[in-house]
């Protein structure tokens, strides 16, 4: 029976935010302090204080900027989750570099964002990543790809927790989406399929959606290594 009058509040996201630029750290915060979803329990701007607050507050993400006071970001990441194991890790950084994406997921983030990325995707991916998702920035895909296979032959089992795929499982996607895998496997954002296929954004969005849902996989980081797997 509902009881009348009692209101339960949805646990909020407990998050770390570490960046050594003071002004670009407290945008961040004042960002998820305006929304209701996250709590932001600290705030560091080096790798150790980070280790302190994580071990500290145990947060659900650790929002990690890759270039901080005497050591990468990346770098950081075994450190920090050996404080708080149960942590999601999320890069967010100016390197575009495939070497410093590879060697975050090497460590164990989940995910590696580029500081340009509008702030309502940055509260998805945030989302996203407490859930267990991993995500990557659509201009990172196809590095991802090309990192991810460089990782797996170096490490028996996939870092960044995409499903196993089958290669000689039959595929159910229809010949427009098949041609959006290809352009995924390239690395390619919504906004340039849409160019190069001669469709609208939000038509690329919906045949995205459905890959998902036919491939049974939860993410576009997944649908571009398998792409890759698959040869498009």
């Amino acid at each position: 029976m509902k009881d009348e009058g009692v209101v339960f509040e949805e646990r909020r996201i407990r998050v770390l935010v570490v960046d050594d630029h003071d002004l670009y750290r407290r945008g961040l915060i004042a960002l998820l302090d305006g929304d209701g979803q996250f709590e932001v329990v600290a705030q560091a701007g080096d790798a150790a204080e980070a280790q302190r607050h994580a071990a500290e507050f145990r947060p659900d993400v650790i929002l990690l900027d890759h270039h901080l006071p005497g050591v990468r970001g990346a770098e950081a990441v075994a450190g920090l989750l050996e404080h708080a194991p149960d942590a999601r890790i999320l890069m967010l950084t100016v390197s575009e570099e495939e070497e410093d994406m590879a060697q975050a997921l090497r460590q164990g983030a989940c995910g590696y964002l580029l500081k340009t990325l509008d702030s309502d995707l940055l509260i998805l991916a945030l989302q996203r990543v407490a859930q267990g998702a991993a995500v990557v920035s659509d201009e990172m895909t196809g590095k991802l790809v090309s990192a991810y296979q460089s990782l797996s032959r170096q490490a028996p089992t996939p870092v960044i927790g995409a499903a196993a795929f089958e290669p000689d499982a039959p595929l159910t996607v229809s010949p427009r989406e098949r041609e959006i895998l290809a352009q995924i496997a390239k690395g390619a954002s919504n906004k340039e399929i849409a160019r190069a296929l001669g469709i609208a954004e939000t038509t690329v969005k919906i045949h995205v959606q459905h890959i998902l849902r036919k491939l049974g996989l939860n993410s576009r980081v997944q649908v571009a290594i398998f792409a890759s797997q698959r040869g498009f």
